[in-house]
This record gives structure tokens, C-alpha cells and sequence, in this order.
């Protein structure tokens, strides 16, 4: 069955809204990053234990770059819909 251009064109809005959130979501990840290494710094000058505070940072890089893989993948959808869109 074959989808029409109005639910074409519905799925590329809610998808490019996908790719805006992603965006958005990325950039305050690597935020959290740089907060977290902050504090992991303050740590480390206050001679603390810093083992879990490492821990954290380096599960939300590993989170960041799963979500970075994701974005690749919303991108490549929304460029598939969008040539679906312009070939009418």
C-alpha cells in the first residue's frame, strides 16, 4: 500500500522535530559533561575520591555517543522522507 504525500510530509515534520529534540538533547548531554568534569577537577584539588565521579563521566560519554548514532540515523530519515516529499 502505497502512503501518501500529506502522511509523507506528516512523518518528515514529526521526524525533523525528532532531529531538533536530538540536537537539543545532545548539546545539554555534553553540557552534563563538562558540569561533571568540573566537579570531578574539584574533587581531584580536594583529594577525594574521584572513582565514581569518573565512572559518571564516562558513562555519559558512552551515552552521548549512542545518542550522537541516533541523531545519524533521524537525519538519514529525514533526508529519505524529504526526497519522498519533493518527488510528489
Amino acid at each position: 500500500m502505497a502512503i501518501s504525500l500529506a502522511e509523507r510530509t506528516a512523518q518528515l515534520d514529526a521526524e525533523q522535530r525528532l532531529l531538533v529534540k536530538a540536537d537539543r538533547d545532545i548539546e545539554e548531554g555534553w553540557q552534563r559533561v563538562r558540569d561533571q568534569e568540573d566537579r570531578l577537577r574539584e574533587l581531584l584539588a580536594g583529594r577525594h575520591d574521584t572513582y565514581q565521579a569518573e565512572r559518571l563521566v564516562s558513562l555519559l560519554k558512552q551515552t552521548l555517543v549512542e545518542w550522537e548514532r541516533h541523531r545519524v540515523l533521524i537525519a538519514q530519515r529525514v533526508e529519505y522522507l524529504r526526497q519522498e516529499v519533493e518527488a510528489g
